[in-house]
């Protein structure tokens, strides 16, 4: 991978083996001034593994922290996958709410067995819906906004030194004409030259920006940024969706060589065709449903919980557009997502909250045409060929 500024075979005595040089002290302090606005005295929590990449990017976010004049900490536990729970020392340095957390992991933060079991409530929003429930109290302080934070799963020196430090300015400006284009639209029609021709329900949801501007409480994403993104209107979509870029799996990232062909009834993927990717997504979904089923057999969550945590593992759970000019299709969905002239369909969890299940897997799809229908029926292009064609 270009920029890979050593090797990274793990570390030894808690010391990185990964040479640290200027290009990763610069992306550091892009990370902690321009995208976090870190300020004197606040806390920064850093959560990493023992992995050479993420250690090493970890302890630059320290350094640049620490000189901004924060208080940062930085705790290493073993790698996470998508079904494992993180260690509770880390869950309790969450509790603590300090005002900006960082995940660098080499694949996930991990889940809260507590909030599966106990879901933490939320505020009432307003309009008297009901009050949010988080199954992790990552989510829970970012979306309550006590925290600002970015994370990064299986981010590498040489992706991090290579797509944080961008036009931050032009990314926002594309991604807020994007945003505002969604929050007005009832359905989005997807097409893509693979054979993508999707109609994904909007109503009642709201867009959200990954534009590397998370310096206010209650604002994070991923670094590398470049994305918009929204949770689709629940049982409203419907069509065939054809990956052909990569996709997530549970046991990594798969770089797709035969598209994966699905059809989507009624917001969920009720087949899965193709060659050895689909049959490795296919193992997957079923995996993450067992599991789900497993826990509500062991009773470490509810029946009707684990009901509804195996359902959604083939719910569509989001939509995404990628916006980073420097981001290239690697297999790591980290930058696979963000890639320009892109655009992902996840299957399973949401970001509102609303269709919760124990697996996020994004899959990309080249070249999109993407059409967004208004609530009078008027209909307006965002991107053409993967180009985006909006105005901001």
């Amino acid at each position: 991978m270009a920029g890979r500024s050593g090797p990274g075979r793990g570390a030894v005595g808690g010391r990185s083996l990964v040479r640290v040089g200027p290009r990763l002290e610069r992306a550091a302090a892009v990370a902690v001034g321009d995208v976090l606005g870190v300020r004197e005295g606040e806390r920064v929590l850093i959560v990493t593994n023992p992995v050479a990449d993420v250690r090493a990017i970890s302890e630059a976010l320290m350094r640049a922290a620490a000189e901004a004049g924060a208080r940062p900490v930085l705790m290493v536990q073993p790698v996470k996958g998508q079904l494992d729970h993180a260690e509770p020392q880390v869950l309790a340095a969450l509790r603590t709410a300090p005002e900006v957390v960082v995940s660098i992991s080499a694949e996930k933060l991990g889940k809260d067995p507590e909030a599966l079991r106990r879901p933490i409530a939320g505020r009432r929003r307003r309009g008297g819906r009901a009050r949010p429930r988080y199954d992790h109290v990552f989510e829970y302080l970012l979306e309550e906004r006590r925290i600002r934070s970015f994370w990064s799963p299986g981010v590498t020196v040489g992706m991090f030194e290579r797509t944080v430090p961008v036009d931050y300015a032009a990314m926002r400006s594309r991604a807020g004409a994007l945003a505002r284009a969604l929050d007005r639209a009832t359905e989005v029609r997807v097409t893509t030259p693979a054979g993508t021709d999707l109609v994904i329900g909007l109503r009642g949801r709201s867009a959200r920006r990954d534009d590397g501007d998370f310096r206010r409480p209650g604002a994070g994403g991923n670094l590398p940024a470049g994305e918009v993104f929204v949770s689709p209107e629940l049982g409203a979509s419907g069509g065939r969706l054809v990956y052909d870029g990569s996709i997530s799996s549970d046991r990594g990232e798969i770089l797709i060589k035969e598209p994966i062909d699905c059809r989507v009834e009624g917001g969920f993927v009720r087949d899965v065709e193709g060659g050895e990717e689909a049959a490795r997504l296919r193992a997957t979904l079923d995996r993450s449903v067992e599991k789900a089923r497993e826990m509500g057999r062991a009773g470490t969550v509810p029946a009707a919980r684990a009901g509804l945590l195996a359902r959604n593992a083939r719910s569509l759970g989001e939509l995404g557009i990628g916006l980073n000019p420097a981001a290239r299709i690697v297999g790591n969905m980290l930058e696979d997502e963000k890639v320009y002239r892109t655009c992902h369909i996840a299957l399973g969890s949401n970001y509102d909250n609303d269709a919760p299940a124990l697996t996020h897997l994004d899959g990309l799809m080249r070249d999109p045409t993407i059409v967004a229908v208004g609530r009078g029926g008027g209909e307006r292009t965002l991107l053409d060929g993967g180009r985006i064609v909006l105005d901001a």
